[in-house]
C-alpha cells in the first residue's frame, strides 16, 4: 500500500469534524483549507477539494439518539451528489471551472478518512467491552461498502487513520476509570484502549484486503494510535508538562474535568458558581476539553503524519502539488 505522491492532486475529508492533525497537515503544506460541503450557499471554491466532515459523526447509519445525521453513508452519497453536480454544471459552463475540480482530478486526488472514534465511544455507555468488540465487523462492513462506492465513483488514492487512544481522554478516565484496577498506564482506561487495539487490526485487515482486490487504488494506513500514545506516555520529551489533565475544564488535578461542567460553562454547584475555565498556557498541555487534543498536541501529530514515520508509505513531500481533496472525518476525539 503505497501513496504515489506525484498523483495527489485533490482531496475530500470524510466522517466527523475534520480532524485537527490534518488542518495541520494541510499549513504544513502551504495549502488552503477545504471548503465544507455543508456551506455551499454562496460562491465557496472547491477547486482544491471538499470537506464532508461534521462533528459528531459514526460510520454506522445514524439513528434518533445520534449527535449527528451525517453517518459515513450520507457522507459518501454527498460526495457521489457533489461530483455529478460538478461535472454537469462544468459541462454546461466552462466558468465554472475557477470554482470546481476537473474530471480527472477525481481520481488522481487524495481522500481522506478518519473515523470510528464515535462508534466505539458511544457504545460504551451501554455495553460491555465484549459486546462492543464484537460489533466491529458491523462497523467496518459499512465503512468497506462506503469506500468501494468511492472506488466505483473513481476514487483511487486512499488515506486511512486508525483512531486513536480512547481510554487516554481526561472524560473517558473520569466516567469509566473510577476503580483504579480497571486503569493501565500511563493510567488509562484499559478496556477502550484494547478495543481501539482491535479495531485498528481489523482496519488494517481490511485496507490490506481491499488493495488485493483493487491493485490500482493506493491505499496509506496511518498509525495515530501509536502518534498520539508516544506523545501521551513520554509528554516531557516534547515539552509538554501535562499529559491526561484537561487545559480547560474543571476539578483541578489530576484530570481537571468534570463531566458536568464543559469548558467555557458556568454553572452553580452545591451552592457555588464554577466556571470551566481555560488553563494559562495551552501549549503545556496535551489534551484541550477532556475531548480533543490541543494545537500544540495536533502540530506535533501532523509532524509525524507528514514524515510518514507511522504509516506505510514514504514521507509526504510539503511541495506535492494538491488541486482538490475530499475528507471524510469523525473528528469529535481529535
Amino acid at each position: 500500500m503505497h501513496l504515489s505522491h506525484h498523483q495527489l492532486l485533490a482531496s475530500y475529508i470524510f466522517n466527523p469534524l475534520q480532524s485537527h492533525a490534518l488542518i495541520f497537515a494541510v499549513d504544513a503544506m502551504d495549502r488552503q483549507f477545504l471548503n465544507p460541503y455543508l456551506d455551499s450557499v454562496g460562491a465557496p471554491n472547491f477547486q482544491k477539494g471538499c470537506n464532508f466532515a461534521t462533528g459528531g459523526s459514526t460510520i454506522l447509519p445514524a439513528n434518533a439518539a445520534s449527535t449527528s445525521p451525517f453517518s459515513f453513508g450520507v457522507q459518501v452519497a454527498q460526495f457521489v451528489r457533489f461530483k455529478d453536480r460538478a461535472l454537469q454544471l462544468l459541462a454546461e459552463d466552462k466558468e465554472f471551472q475557477k470554482f470546481l475540480p476537473l474530471e480527472d482530478c477525481f481520481m488522481q486526488c487524495l481522500y481522506m478518512f478518519d473515523m470510528g472514534q464515535n462508534d466505539i465511544d458511544g457504545a460504551f455507555y451501554s455495553k460491555s467491552e465484549g459486546q462492543v468488540i464484537a460489533s466491529f465487523p458491523t462497523i467496518l462492513s459499512e465503512f468497506e461498502a462506503g469506500i468501494k462506492r468511492l472506488y466505483a465513483a473513481g476514487a483511487r488514492n486512499f488515506w486511512v487513520h486508525n483512531i486513536g487512544p480512547l481510554g487516554c481522554l481526561p472524560r473517558i478516565i473520569a466516567t469509566f476509570g473510577k476503580n483504579p484496577s480497571k486503569l493501565d498506564q500511563p493510567v488509562c482506561v484499559d478496556s477502550h484502549n484494547r478495543a481501539a487495539n482491535v479495531f485498528n487490526s481489523q482496519l488494517l485487515d481490511l485496507c490490506t484486503k481491499f488493495q488485493g482486490q483493487f491493485p490500482d487504488a493506493n491505499v496509506t494506513y496511518v498509525d495515530i494510535f501509536s502518534i498520539k500514545m508516544k506523545l501521551i506516555s513520554d509528554f516531557s520529551q516534547y515539552g509538554f508538562k501535562h499529559s491526561l489533565a484537561a487545559c480547560c475544564g474543571y476539578g483541578g488535578p489530576p484530570l481537571n474535568f468534570d463531566n458536568r461542567i464543559a469548558c467555557g460553562q458556568t454553572k452553580v454547584l452545591n451552592g457555588s458558581t464554577v466556571t470551566g475555565s481555560p488553563c494559562n498556557d495551552t501549549a503545556e498541555y496535551v489534551n484541550w476539553d477532556g475531548n480533543h487534543y490541543t494545537e500544540a498536541a495536533n502540530r506535533y501529530v501532523s509532524e509525524q503524519i507528514l514524515a510518514g514515520n507511522y504509516s506505510n508509505h514514504l514521507p509526504l513531500s510539503i511541495n506535492t502539488p494538491a488541486l482538490t481533496t475530499s475528507m471524510f472525518v469523525d473528528s469529535k476525539l481529535l
